[in-house]
């Protein structure tokens, strides 16, 4: 029985994977994000998020883009991401534009936005920068609270 219950932790903690880590490291997903609950099955929900909790199951970043394909010229970001949970992830986000000097450019749109990412599905963000100088960027994270 005890070497019943081993193999099942062992072969759950290789299907949960790894925690969150994001791609870019412009983007900073904050640990609070990577908590996670459970499915509904009575049963399995218990085990299921310790072992999501153990995993660090929650959002992750894929992949943060930034070109100027806008008409006016000004860059853009393209940030693609997922949620490993199995529960939808309520976040709030900001993107500060940064110059040639690594400063950031003070616009009114740098504010905390909200976001929401279904469980194990997938979500996109995308920013334009308010002035044609931004050469860079910095995104932030934090709970919908």
């Amino acid at each position: 029985m005890k070497s019943l219950i081993i193999l099942c932790v062992t072969l759950m903690l290789f299907g949960v994977g790894c925690g969150p880590k994001s791609a870019d490291q412009r983007v900073h997903v904050r640990s609070g994000l990577s908590g996670s609950s459970l499915g509904n099955n009575i049963v399995t929900k218990p085990i299921r998020g310790v072992f999501e909790w153990l995993a660090g199951a929650g959002i992750v970043v894929d992949e943060a883009v930034m070109n100027r394909n806008n008409s006016a010229g000004l860059p853009q970001l393209f940030i693609t991401g997922h949620n490993t949970s199995s529960k939808t992830k309520r976040f709030r986000y900001k993107v500060e534009w940064l110059d040639a000097d690594g400063l950031v450019i003070g616009t009114r749109a740098s504010v905390w936005q909200p976001m929401s990412a279904m469980g194990k599905s997938g979500f996109q963000i995308k920013s334009v920068s308010p002035r044609p100088e931004a050469v860079n960027f910095r995104m932030d994270t934090r709970k919908w609270e």
